[in-house]
């Protein structure tokens, strides 16, 4: 699956246009690497989010398609957030 869409889908970031522009801003890093939007994420990939001065670093834990809300918060762990 791509990054902006999983960012996406799992709700960590509301759009997928702002999650496409947060990776070409650099502020979005699988396993410590910068990636452009159309990344591919797997399974058990740690992502960094980093928005301002503050970031969430999660683990992929699924991969789901068509996510309700209820059930997004499953797709990853949260590791780290400051």
């Amino acid at each position: 699956m791509r990054i902006d869409k999983f960012l996406k889908n799992s709700r960590l970031i509301k759009r997928r246009t702002v999650a496409k522009d947060a990776c070409e801003q650099s502020r979005i890093e699988i396993n410590g690497k910068q990636v452009k939007p159309s990344a591919s994420v797997a399974v058990g990939d740690t992502v960094t989010l980093r928005i301002g001065e503050n970031y969430i670093t999660v683990e992929v834990l699924a991969l789901t398609e068509h996510v309700t809300k209820e059930s997004a918060r499953e797709m990853y762990r949260v590791l780290e957030e400051q």
